[in-house]
């Protein structure tokens, strides 16, 4: 296996997950009496640039399909979060009605619909039909097709360039970095920004997120890694945020190279990156430990309250919770039901664990001693939504980082 970035050879394993289905990858009832496909989930380190990385072991065309069931209009965090980048893009970048805005892997039109609001152009590249046809829904100009340097240079060609690309959570789930980032070169304007997020993966070394490694994120960025890619396209990362966002998220704002000054921030990132010990091997060497101590304690805490006759309930049919179910071996029996505020995940099951996926009204029915939030990072919020399962003296559960009853 090659280094999707610099074409190294792998032989460092970051971390190794044993096989699962891939996480987005429900199961209807028709699909309960046949085989599931499994496939090696298995992380390397690059020697030389440092990407952390999976292998192409499905691809991501058979991933994001008609059939991907996440839409980021049902998270309310999500879209405040959409929100605000809109409001402080339109200022910092003084975009106006001249300006065009192009956002890629654009899902349901969370985002592009208040670039909308504001008058300002804009359209969406988002594969996955049923996403896109949410999006086209509100109003938001869609592309059904991957983004790719072949994209850009036809986009190019028939609408001219962006003055602004955003791309959230998607550069991990692409296979072909070097292609991608070539498109976003040949699709910005000379004075254009990209802005793209990512989870940061000193974070997720420092708050053991394993369950964060699926086989939709090809690849794991430290800020390092991801200018060496930038550059090697003629880009230039001019600025960084860190944002609480998925445990810990980085946005890049990019432009070409020499465009424009580059604030204090990304050189003080690089040098805490450096600290951290991110450019040595040692760095990425004890992370397999960190998620089986996760995993065991699930274990632990899962069997317990089994035994002392407890009921449990999940909330949250999110890719990370489906990676540490089927890497801890959990199924309905120490786990009977998960619930989901999406209705294109009610009514089907979990890949792997089988676990059924339900609507709220059950957890009211069941009353369950202890709700277990899967997608850790919107603790608050799920738990502000469920806060009246305190009046029969249900407590929250998280798994990560660390085992906790809230």
């Amino acid at each position: 296996m090659k280094c999707r970035f610099c074409q190294s050879d792998l032989n460092d394993v970051f971390l190794d997950l044993g096989s699962a289905p891939p996480s987005n990858a429900f199961l209807d009832a028709s699909q309960l009496q046949a085989p599931e496909l499994y496939f090696p989930l298995k992380l390397f380190t690059c020697g030389n640039c440092r990407l952390v990385q999976v292998d192409e072991v499905q691809s991501h065309d058979a991933i994001f399909d008609n059939d991907y069931v996440y839409f980021s209009s049902f998270s309310s965090s999500w879209l405040d979060h959409a929100g605000r980048y809109v409001d402080e893009a339109v200022a910092r970048l003084d975009l106006k009605a001249s300006s065009l805005v192009m956002e890629i892997a654009s899902n349901d039109g969370y985002l592009l619909q208040y670039v909308k609001e504001r008058g300002i152009p804009c359209i969406g590249v988002e594969p996955t039909g049923g996403t896109a046809d949410a999006a086209r829904a509100k109003g938001v100009e869609t592309i059904g097709e991957f983004f790719g340097h072949e994209f850009a240079r036809r986009f190019v060609r028939d609408r001219g360039k962006a003055d602004l690309i955003v791309a959230n959570n998607v550069f991990a789930h692409v296979p072909d970095v070097n292609d991608f980032t070539a498109g976003l070169s040949e699709v910005l304007a000379d004075d254009g920004t990209i802005t793209i997020e990512f989870p940061h993966l000193m974070q997720l070394v420092a708050e053991r997120q394993f369950d964060t490694v699926y086989h939709e994120h090809f690849s794991y960025f430290s800020l390092h890694t991801a200018t060496a890619i930038f550059a090697a396209q003629g880009l230039a990362v001019w600025d960084v945020q860190e944002l609480p966002t998925h445990g810990g998220s980085l946005r890049l704002w990019i432009s070409h190279a020499r465009v424009r000054t580059v604030t204090d921030r990304v050189e003080l990132l690089l040098r805490r990156e450096r600290e951290a010990g991110m450019l040595d091997d040692a760095y990425y060497r004890d992370f397999q430990r960190k998620a089986d101590d996760v995993k065991n304690d699930c274990l632990q805490f899962l069997i317990e309250q089994r035994a002392a006759g407890k009921r449990i309930a999940a909330y949250g049919a999110a890719a990370k919770g489906n990676t540490l179910l089927n890497y801890a071996g959990v199924r309905s029996d120490l786990l009977p039901f998960v619930v989901d505020a999406s209705p294109y995940k009610q009514g089907k099951w979990l890949p792997g664990s089988r676990i059924p996926v339900v609507e709220e009204t059950r957890l009211r029915e069941e009353k369950p001693d202890f709700i277990w939030i899967l997608p850790w990072n919107l603790r608050q919020e799920i738990m502000a939504q469920l806060d009246y399962a305190r009046e029969w003296g249900a407590r929250f559960v998280v798994a990560v980082p660390r085992l906790e009853v809230l």
